[in-house]
């Protein structure tokens, strides 16, 4: 382990080749203790709770917030969300990637040309995961996230329809889900 001014830390498990600011990933956020705050899932269908339905409302529209990230799918499960989070490096070159994806509404991606702003993908989740925390304790919903993010880079159209079918069917596999299960 590193010390940070006389702390330790613990090793970053992003990729340490990749810059994080242009691309396709599929991510997972947990919550804490991978508790079931987001709602539950009866009869096949994922019923969201008010935390889930403020959690999907951020997701669906993070392209406010970020003009350079867009989600276009992502799924909302009692304790965690997948997604599919599409970072525009000022090159455009993930557009073909998130037009191959299925999705209900089309969208389109707005470039912020302030040199100041970093747009990378840990932003983007530092912010989304944030303002969902906010609106909780705003609203006292108790919740919590688990410290970090899982991220996958996603290299190509097979790994793109790959991970779209698995977040399309999450709801329907999750007896089978490793994730579900509390810690």
């Amino acid at each position: 382990m590193n010390l940070y001014q006389n702390k330790y830390r613990i090793p970053t498990a992003r990729a340490t080749w990749h810059d994080y600011s242009g691309g396709a990933y599929f991510i997972t956020i947990c919550t804490a203790g991978r508790m079931h705050y987001f709602g539950e899932i009866e009869n096949g269908e994922m019923q969201l709770s008010a935390i889930g339905k403020i959690a999907s409302d951020h997701f669906s529209n993070v392209s406010i917030h970020y003009p350079y990230a867009e989600i276009p799918l992502f799924v909302v499960m009692p304790n965690h969300i997948h997604a599919i989070v599409i970072i525009d490096g000022n090159d455009g070159n993930y557009r073909d990637a998130i037009n191959r994806v299925s999705t209900a509404t089309e969208t389109t991606t707005v470039i912020s040309r302030n040199p100041m702003i970093y747009k990378s993908l840990g932003t983007v989740i530092r912010g989304v995961k944030a303002r969902i925390s906010r609106m909780a304790h705003l609203n006292g919903i108790p919740f919590g996230w688990q410290a970090r993010f899982y991220d996958h880079i996603i290299r190509n159209q097979d790994e793109m329809n790959r991970i779209a079918t698995y977040i399309y069917h999450n709801v329907s596999q999750w007896d089978l889900d490793e994730l579900n299960k509390a810690e």
